[in-house]
């Protein structure tokens, strides 16, 4: 029998739901990623094509392309308050016997739950939609991260229930696994960019993003872990029972402990099992989270002014061990940024073998007094990358030696720079070895030149085999030496050089944000280009007048002309006009088919890109914004549109679907 759309619609969500659950809660999924696009790609098909079936919490509005300017203060029903702490058996069996006082000698039993090393953060549902997420703040507010919350794949956007409860609230930890904060720290580091110290500062920040595009992409995680407001539904007996209703919701749960302990005894025999099986987990733990499990018993034992009284942190001591700095050495990053890394003799802690810790920047080995040769603390406690807290100045012996800057960039022997406003040491060399590997990348990237077949592989070959040495050898590539090349067959040469042939029409924007000027995003490009319009142009100004562009200011016109200032820089701007790109911006078309019309975008469009469409708009006079009001003339809807698209039903601003926007473009 042929269903509705409605009915398909609502099968495919169902369906979807339940591979997510499978996938990122219980780990065990029944269908490859590519049938689960299938089934993902239909279903925003259908949406696409029949937008008053839009639905908040279908599995496609995880990103709906809204942007948050702010995070608006949420306060808090009950306060999220914080846990006491204890460091030792002895300090947890004070806190025993003290429940065991406030509950006159009442058998009790406790629930052990990981200590994740995350971010608390509240879900709340209404009739089992999910409506709001919030962090903790200090307690009785916390910040707005509802788009943000929305992306995280083990967060359920709709409760699994026939009768859902008029409100629910789910309290737990959002965070990062260790595997997925070393992909994003090794992408900082080949971006050139100060990466994360550890999975909770990764965690933390990712959920602050302005952009939920970018939370999404990081792969957070969320564990239920606390009882929180419960409107029409039965209240659960004990804490047991309450992770047992999320499970079933479909939330993660610890699963240090897999039954309520009841004795002391039991607790500290799980501390100990874990204090070694912790660094094998696929997440930073730094403790153990006790908790009475009857919900009667903890009304009972009340609260603290800052903490419930029957529930206690139960830390692990901080992992430091001892050893000897044997010399720093310095990594470069794609801007010329210079870091300083400590070798040590290795040593054991927290679990694996320490040989070398991050030291940030020489305002830090200031501050700790380092000398080679000296003997140091490290400490990883949750920390994935080791620091050195402290020096041992009393086991001196007179023979360290003083940690001097490098005069000359470790890689290309260049002179190295340091503004006076800044910490970092730079190479200012474009054409230094490691240094250009990582801006290769950024040059050929999706939002610069996007060059397809461009990856970290090929950049790695090309530069050590001396085939690409600047920008403008890129261009000069024959097929007979990328066939020289492990990675090369004779299709994928043809459709590199085809890439590289096509990036040669980008606009100056692109090309401007393509070089890797310091300060210079995407939007900075485009203003700068559109002021100047061409390449030669943009390279006579002077810095007075490049800080008074819009947007721009001194600190960016600064970097520009310190950019510039280089003759070589100067000479591969030349070589890469020889060899045919285009140094100019499109003129904005004020008479053109869209001249005076402002264009807002929400949802996934299928034929272009987002920057495409606004580019587009901007090529035909027209201009793009971020948000609806009643001035906009057009809202264009993809599948799964956000809010954008309620707003310009609501001022009657009309709204093109992707197929009208395209015949209306050309």
């Amino acid at each position: 029998m042929t269903r509705s759309p409605k009915e398909e619609i609502e099968a495919l969500r169902a369906e979807i739901r339940r591979h997510e659950r499978l996938y990122y809660v219980s780990d065990s999924p029944e269908i490859s990623d590519g049938e689960f696009d299938a089934l993902m790609s239909r279903l925003k098909e259908l949406e696409a094509a029949h937008p008053a079936l839009a639905s908040e919490d279908s599995p496609t509005r995880r990103v709906g392309g809204e942007r948050s300017n702010t995070f608006a203060p949420v306060p808090h029903r009950i306060p999220m308050l914080s846990l006491d702490n204890c460091y030792s058996p002895e300090e947890f069996l004070e806190w025993h016997e003290r429940v065991k006082k406030g509950l006159k000698g009442e058998p009790f039993e406790m629930v052990v739950e990981a200590k994740i090393d995350g971010l608390s953060c509240s879900i709340e549902y209404e009739k089992g939609r999910l409506v709001r997420a919030s962090t903790r703040g200090d307690g009785e507010t916390g910040e707005d991260v509802t788009l943000n919350v929305r992306t995280i794949r083990s967060v359920p956007l709709r409760l699994d229930l026939s009768s859902p409860p008029r409100a629910f609230e789910a309290r737990g930890e959002v965070y990062m696994d260790k595997k997925d904060f070393g992909l994003l720290r090794e992408e900082a580091l080949s971006a050139g960019e100060e990466p994360f110290v550890n999975p909770r500062n990764a965690a933390a920040g990712s959920l602050r993003q302005k952009d939920p595009a970018v939370t999404a992409r990081r792969r957070l995680k969320f564990i239920a872990h606390s009882y929180g407001y419960l409107d029409g539904m039965v209240e659960p007996d004990s804490h047991w029972e309450y992770l047992n209703v999320c499970r079933g919701l479909g939330y993660n749960i610890s699963t240090i402990g897999s039954r309520p302990c009841r004795s002391a005894e039991e607790v500290l025999a799980v501390y100990a099992e874990y204090a070694e099986k912790r660094f094998a987990l696929p997440y930073e733990i730094d403790g153990l989270v006790i908790k009475v499990d009857s919900l009667r018993q903890r009304g009972l034992l009340g609260f603290t002014s800052k903490s419930p009284r029957w529930a206690v942190a139960f830390k692990y001591p901080a992992q430091q061990a001892t050893t000897a700095l044997k010399a720093v050495e310095f990594s470069v990053g794609r801007t010329g940024a210079i870091t300083p890394v400590a070798s040590l003799e290795p040593v054991k802690c927290a679990g694996v073998t320490i040989s070398s810790a991050t030291l940030h920047n020489f305002d830090e080995i200031a501050r700790l007094g380092l000398r080679i040769g000296d003997r140091v603390v490290i400490e990883r406690a949750g920390e994935v990358i080791p620091k050195v807290v402290k020096v041992l100045a009393a086991a001196r012996t007179g023979a360290e030696k003083e940690i001097l800057p490098p005069r000359a960039c470790p890689s290309c022997g260049a002179e190295v720079f340091k503004d006076e406003e800044e910490v970092a040491f730079r190479c200012v060399n474009p054409s230094c070895p490691v240094q250009f590997k990582r801006a290769l990348l950024h040059f050929a990237s999706r939002d610069a030149m996007n060059i397809e077949g461009f990856g970290v592989s090929s950049v790695e070959q090309l530069v050590d085999k001396g085939l690409v040495r600047v920008f403008p050898d890129i261009y000069r590539l024959s097929k007979e030496q990328l066939l020289g090349l492990d990675l090369f067959k004779d299709r994928k040469a043809d459709n590199l050089l085809g890439q590289i042939a096509g990036s040669k029409a980008q606009p100056l924007s692109r090309l401007i944000y393509a070089l890797g000027i310091r300060h210079i995003g995407e939007k900075n490009a485009r203003t700068l280009a559109q002021h100047f319009r061409t390449m030669p142009a943009f390279m006579a100004a002077g810095e007075e007048e490049l800080a008074r562009v819009n947007d721009v200011g001194p600190v960016i016109a600064h970097a520009v002309m310190q950019f510039f200032s280089s003759a070589q820089t100067r000479r591969i701007i030349e070589e890469l006009s020889l060899l045919g790109l285009n140094m100019a911006e499109p003129e904005s078309r004020t008479g053109g088919r869209l001249s005076g019309k402002t264009f807002v975008f929400t949802g996934e469009l299928k034929t272009l890109t987002r920057d495409g469409a606004q580019a587009r708009v901007r090529e035909l006079g027209g201009k793009e914004t971020s948000s609806v009001s009643a001035k906009t003339s057009y809202v264009v809807v993809g599948a799964a549109p956000g809010s954008k698209y309620d707003k310009a039903k609501k001022l009657g601003v009309p709204v093109l679907s992707e197929e009208e926007f395209l015949k209306l473009v050309g």
